[in-house]
This record gives structure tokens, C-alpha cells and sequence, in this order.
């Protein structure tokens, strides 16, 4: 495996029109394909965002749906793996789907699934409410997969409040890459959402890529933006020159300098075990 291998970060502001996003996201394949990435990371909601409650269950589809079908033959055909997520995968009643983030390689084939654990039910201090549990059911598994761009750790969204999430996938699971498409709100994007994602980089010594929705999809949505790429040292290596803007940024992933950060700062060996803690807290 070579030192160094390029990667691409999606920014797009999906509709409630499955095939006008398809064709957004089959132009920027071509774009990162044309740029020599491996891979390209797209963001939660790549292929829909409803214009009102209740759109998402209608479209919702299993994994081996038409939808997902179209995705995977865009890696296929354009010879490049692609993260997706979340997808609204339909769940076990009508009423109910998942927030799904898939890793399709360059054959076209599924290579791991994730399913969002932390469902977004909050009040945003001066916006809206969002109720997320109320019709998703919560995924209950971490998920780790290797890639040509090192050993990928799947989450989406509000998963990145959570850094217990992550370290998992960096001490229990190996993971180089985190991978982290996200929806996030305007206000909540521009308090946190930058902060957020150098921390987790920070903490697990592992590079982050960030794929995010950005501008307004209708009257009631708009997501902050600002898709990044950062690297073990929390650097930003990677972002669009317009943080609303739909294209595509690329870095590369350079494999001796995790090796480097992680040897000279060797948290792995330092960190205390959970049951450390137990014993502390007496």
C-alpha cells in the first residue's frame, strides 16, 4: 500500500427529488474519478431530503433496493469506492427506517453497513425542534471495515457528539479513517460542528473526513455546510472554498504521518483501562 492515497469529500444540498441528487452525485464521482481519489465520502441525506414530515418513510427502501442499486453502479462504473450515509433504509414497519451508512467498493459491492446509534432528538437553542426517534430506529453496532484508504471508522451525524464512539473504533477497531457525513443545522454547524471534528481527530489520532449537507433544500431546512477533511494532527488538509457551495474537495491520506503522530504521542499505550475508572470513582 502506498504512503500516500487520495481521497474526496462531497458537499451538496440534496432535494426531495431522488433523481435530480442521483445526478448531482454521478457528476461529482466523475469529478473526484477525474482527480485520481480512491474513494469518495458523500453526505447523510446524499440521496434525499424531504420537503416535509413523513417524505423520508415513503421513499425508504431495503439495501437491495433500486435506489442503492443506482449508487453502487456508480462505483462501478467510475471504479471508485463511496461512502454513503445516511440512507433512509426502510426499517421493520412502515412507520419506522434507518439512518444507514453504507461503504460500496469499486466493484459495486457493499462492503460494510452502519447503522446511526444517537438519533437526533433535540431543540436547537433559537431554532426548531427535531424528533429523529420518532420514526428511525437506532442502529446498536460498531462498524469498521478496511478500504485502499486504510481501515475505515463509520458513523454519521450526531454520532459525533460522542466520543466514546470513537475511541472505540480507534482502540477496539483499528480505525485510520473516521468517516463522519453529516446534516448538521445551521446554528448548531456554526457553533460546533469544526470544533467537533478536529477534536475527535485529535483524540484518536486518526484522519476525519466530513462530508456535509449545506444550504437551504426547502422553506423549513438548511444545513450548515463546510464538508473538511482533517488529519491526525488536526489539521484541516481539505475544504471547498465555499462552505454552501456543491462540489468536491480531495487530500491525500498520508499513512507515515498516523504512523508518525501515533508514535510520538503513544496514547494508546497511556490511556487507562475502563476498569481504571471504576476503581477511581470509589
Amino acid at each position: 500500500m502506498s504512503n500516500l492515497i487520495r481521497v474526496g469529500v462531497a458537499q451538496m444540498t440534496s432535494v426531495n427529488d431522488l433523481s435530480t441528487n442521483l445526478a448531482t452525485c454521478s457528476r461529482l464521482v466523475k469529478e473526484a474519478a477525474s482527480a485520481g481519489a480512491k474513494m469518495l465520502c458523500f453526505p447523510e441525506n446524499f440521496a434525499y431530503v424531504g420537503a416535509k414530515d413523513g417524505d423520508s418513510l415513503k421513499i425508504a427502501e431495503p439495501l437491495d433496493g433500486p435506489i442503492i442499486q443506482q449508487y453502487r453502479s456508480l462505483a462501478r462504473e467510475s471504479n471508485i469506492w463511496l461512502s454513503l450515509g445516511g440512507f433512509q433504509e426502510k426499517g421493520n414497519d412502515d412507520a419506522h427506517l434507518r439512518n444507514t451508512h453504507l461503504v460500496i467498493d469499486d466493484s459495486g459491492d457493499i462492503m460494510a453497513t452502519f447503522r446511526k446509534i444517537h438519533l437526533f432528538d433535540v431543540d436547537i437553542p433559537g431554532g426548531r425542534s427535531y424528533k429523529e426517534g420518532t420514526f428511525t430506529e437506532p442502529g446498536d453496532e460498531i462498524v469498521a471495515v478496511d478500504s485502499p484508504v486504510g481501515r475505515l471508522g463509520l458513523t454519521v451525524c450526531y454520532d459525533l457528539r460522542f466520543p466514546e464512539l470513537y475511541q472505540q473504533l480507534r482502540f477496539k477497531h483499528d480505525a485510520k479513517v473516521l468517516l463522519v457525513p453529516s446534516a448538521f443545522t445551521t446554528i448548531t454547524g456554526q457553533a460546533h460542528w469544526e470544533i467537533l471534528l478536529r477534536a475527535r481527530a485529535i483524540e484518536t489520532q486518526c484522519y476525519v473526513i466530513a462530508a456535509a449537507q449545506a444550504g437551504k433544500h426547502n422553506d423549513k431546512r438548511e444545513s450548515w455546510g463546510e464538508s473538511l477533511i482533517i488529519d491526525p494532527w488536526g489539521t484541516v488538509v481539505a475544504r471547498l472554498p465555499d462552505r454552501l457551495c456543491t462540489g468536491i474537495a480531495v487530500a491525500d491520506i498520508d499513512f507515515s504521518l498516523i504512523d508518525s503522530v501515533r508514535e510520538k504521542m503513544p496514547i494508546a499505550k497511556h490511556r487507562k483501562p475502563i476498569d481504571f475508572w471504576k476503581s477511581a470513582s470509589l
